[in-house]
């Protein structure tokens, strides 16, 4: 291969022989830049994690003691009703909310008004770290009025 007859080619081959032999002072900064920042990342991005499984364990359980009282306000209602549909949404509605089982859903009805309260624990995407979660919802109960 006669080099003479490419120009173009010795010019960029010259040109990376001298960028190469200059020691470029910023060669490696990247790796390192990126292992410090990385833990921070991560951190970030569990946290945010955490922080939407505690948002949807919340959601759950306010859903579930909603279930619970649009089930015991009825007119009528046995007296585990609400309980029972509370139960029943949060087996349905995954792992979200955990521990919710020992101590149940609970309701209470009065003349005029139910309230279920639902408590538990957000799952935990970070070992060691979850949240108390508590809803309360209330309704007024389904009742026969004079005219």
């Amino acid at each position: 291969m006669n080099r003479a007859a490419y120009p173009r080619w010795n010019r960029a081959v010259n040109a990376a022989r001298r960028h190469l032999a200059s020691g470029d002072r910023e060669r490696g900064a990247n790796p390192v830049e990126l292992a410090v920042m990385m833990p921070l990342i991560l951190v970030l991005l569990f946290a945010s994690i955490q922080v939407a499984a505690v948002f949807l364990a919340r959601s759950t359980a306010l859903n579930a003691a909603q279930s619970g009282v649009n089930a015991q306000r009825t007119y009528q209602a046995g007296n585990g009703a609400g309980v029972d549909s509370a139960s029943r949404f949060l087996k349905a509605a995954g792992g979200w909310l955990v521990g919710w089982d020992k101590a149940g859903p609970t309701c209470a009805t009065t003349a005029t008004e139910v309230t279920c309260t639902v408590s538990g624990r957000s799952l935990s995407v970070v070992p060691g770290v979850d949240f108390a979660v508590q809803e309360t919802a209330h309704g007024t109960v389904e009742r026969l009025t004079p005219p």
